[in-house]
């Protein structure tokens, strides 16, 4: 549902958003100019927090009933996971506010650990010598094109899940040990659902800045350090 609602959001944030320089200048033309605007990037914004938090508890949920003994179910999750925050980084570097700026050079730096190819890799990433609208572009067609790819990793989490035996590691035909699926987890999954999606509608509405850090609202700055980040 969250992801739905993801793509969604981040279809019509598309139709205003600018990939270069001036993407913070489209921000704001999103915020106060775009019919509701504001609250298709809330939602967005905030659905990508609470995306990640219901990801966690069901990675709990599954460490706590063995999950990790079906293989599949488990890799093709573990790459969902690596591929959400992938995604999550790339889309955090779009608004091109203070801490887009210093997030994506820190980050894209690293790959100049790489032996051999480090440097090239994070000059062609960056489109040039220093973060700028090339790698913006390049960070917007990253982030949509991995959006597709999260949502077929996502079917074969669900194709995987129910082959023989997903949820049953020795394979025992225990039909006594069974509950229906109606009225049982159609209830809890409704009232799971309608519990999440009030709070996450909730914190849109309410405080739809709760989640977000307080200098990526001013431009982006390459001769300013963040001052909560800046040495001693």
């Amino acid at each position: 549902c969250f992801l739905v609602v993801q793509v969604f959001t981040g279809f019509l944030l598309s139709t205003h958003y600018e990939a270069s320089l001036s993407s913070f200048e489209s921000v704001l033309l999103i915020e106060f100019d775009a019919l509701e605007g504001w609250l298709v990037r809330s939602l967005h914004a905030n659905g990508a927090s609470w995306f990640f938090i219901l990801a966690y508890f069901h990675i709990w949920r599954s460490l706590w009933f063995g999950c990790f003994s079906q293989k599949l179910v488990w890799v093709s999750g573990i790459l969902i996971l690596l591929l959400m925050m992938a995604i999550s980084f790339l889309g955090y570097v779009l608004p091109w506010g203070q801490m887009s700026f210093w997030g994506a050079t820190v980050i894209t730096n690293l790959f100049s650990a790489l032996p051999f190819v480090g440097s090239e890799l994070v000059t062609w990433i960056w489109g040039g010598f220093s973060v700028g609208s090339p790698t913006l572009e390049r960070f917007f067609s990253f982030h949509f094109m991995l959006s597709m790819v999260l949502l077929c990793f996502v079917i074969f989490h669900i194709t995987f899940l129910h082959e023989n035996g997903s949820s049953n590691p020795l394979g025992l035909d225990l039909q006594s040990d069974k509950v229906y699926f109606y009225p049982y987890f159609m209830l809890k999954d409704l009232l799971g659902g309608l519990v999440a999606m009030t709070i996450y509608f909730s914190l849109s509405l309410y405080s739809p800045d709760l989640f977000m850090d307080p200098d990526n609202f001013m431009e982006a700055n390459p001769l300013v350090t963040p001052p909560h980040i800046q040495p001693e």
